[in-house]
């Protein structure tokens, strides 16, 4: 049988194409809201209950997504959640009220999570931790690409063949995702296609097992891993700086028009660069760390470097508001998303180096529901703030919780946060 050299980035590169699936299907309410709240009678408030319905399943499913990860393993829970999630992208299809609509989005949510914590397993089972930041860089940045690319390719779809068309052909590229990853993806011992080099190298540096006897019960080993302080400083960690994406991701084009007197199409034609900026920060964040790591720094010690110039990097936020041009937001804009998707990818890299392979995808759920529950208050806050001051106390705000993050993170692996799990 053939042999496929460096089948590990070939995996990691279908990954990066499932988190491009996966904002894809997100994005697509969103893009074609105004046609669905007119088909279907909707008002804004209809429509704020059903994103508030999805963020809330989104947020919730993080904790089961990442123990059935570690149960039943990234090969078979991959497929699952992605399956999961496309059938209920098709089923918006059949939406007919605000209700139905609300349901199907509902099920999106529970199911969407599944793909950050099954693609983390795969990396830490076939990287070396001086690769791994890299390769969770690279499918990480799959979600901004989505974001990019939804827009105009939703907009084609719905106006040549309608917007309930759209959800289903979205959703079938999900189902069809499936396919080649159930005969790509299997354990390296048993991967008929693997060559000798590369199965010395993944074996050679696979995470070690954990002696630890296994917890006599479900609740014990929920119980163990709640226990264990590492688990909430990077609760912690995601929770206080997450805000700074979602602000820069679903407010950012708003100030541009609301404050920066941009039309519609000089948003698009601008707005780019700051989302570049944070897929350059993503892969260069995580290729930095296993660069520090192979010149012979600890991968705790070397993701902590690249988490302490991304905070130093973010408190640039305010100066958005003071810049004197649109060219000048733009570059200063472009520095918080690069600093974040840097600190991002690092954090959650640090959970491999930290915790053990069996507990890895569990651990990440509960952390990434931090970040989902970070999302839900800030919006409300920024919202508020954005409502009765500006959007300057924002951008000051976002300024200053990286550095406040890194008080908690920092103290991550140190003794006395490191219990058995």
């Amino acid at each position: 049988m053939r042999k496929i050299p460096h089948l590990r980035w070939w995996i990691i590169g279908w990954l990066f194409l499932s988190t491009v699936l996966n904002y894809l299907d997100r994005q697509t309410l969103s893009i074609l809201a105004r046609t669905i709240q007119d088909d279907l009678g909707m008002s804004d408030l209809d429509y704020s209950n059903v994103i508030q319905l999805f963020l809330v399943a989104y947020t919730l499913a993080y904790l089961v997504s990442g123990r059935l990860t570690d149960w039943i393993g990234a090969r078979a829970s991959m497929a699952g959640f992605i399956i999961w999630w496309s059938l209920a992208n098709i089923l918006t299809a059949f939406s007919h009220s605000a209700f139905s609509l609300g349901a199907f989005r509902f099920l999106l949510g529970l199911g969407e999570p599944g793909n950050y914590s099954a693609a983390l397993k795969a990396s830490t089972e076939w990287f070396p931790p001086k690769e791994r930041g890299l390769a969770i860089g690279i499918y990480s940045t799959g979600s901004i690409v989505g974001a990019t690319i939804a827009p105009p390719l939703i907009a084609f779809l719905a106006t040549g063949y309608g917007w309930r068309s759209t959800f289903v052909f979205t959703g079938l590229l999900g189902l069809l995702w499936v396919i080649p990853w159930l005969w790509l993806y299997r354990a390296q011992s048993e991967h008929p296609r693997i060559t000798d080099k590369e199965l010395a190298l993944v074996e050679a540096h696979a995470p070690k097992a954990d002696d630890t006897p296994a917890p006599a019960s479900e609740w014990q080993r929920w119980k163990t891993l709640l226990q264990r302080k590492d688990t909430w400083l990077l609760v912690a960690g995601r929770f206080l700086t997450d805000p700074v994406w979602y602000f820069y991701l679903f407010w950012f084009p708003k100030y541009l028009t609301d404050a920066r007197q941009q039309s519609l199409l000089e948003v698009g034609a601008v707005i780019w660069v700051v989302y570049l900026a944070a897929d350059i920060g993503g892969i260069l964040g995580g290729w930095s760390s296993g660069w520090l790591i192979k010149r012979g720094q600890t991968p705790v010690a070397a993701r902590k470097r690249i988490l302490i110039a991304a905070a130093c990097l973010v408190p640039f936020s305010p100066l958005v508001a003071f810049a004197p041009s649109l060219w000048a937001a733009l570059i200063f804009a472009s520095i918080v998303t690069f600093a974040h998707l840097a600190w991002l990818v690092t954090i959650t890299a640090l959970v491999t180096d930290v915790f053990p392979p069996k507990s890895v995808a569990t651990v990440f759920g509960v952390i990434a529901a931090g970040s989902g529950l970070g999302g839900l208050l800030s919006t409300r806050v920024v919202g508020q703030l954005v409502t009765d001051y500006s959007y300057t106390p924002v951008f000051m705000l976002m300024g200053l919780l990286h550095p406040l993050a890194l008080m908690f993170v920092w103290r991550v692996g140190k003794p006395g946060t490191m219990s058995p799990m």
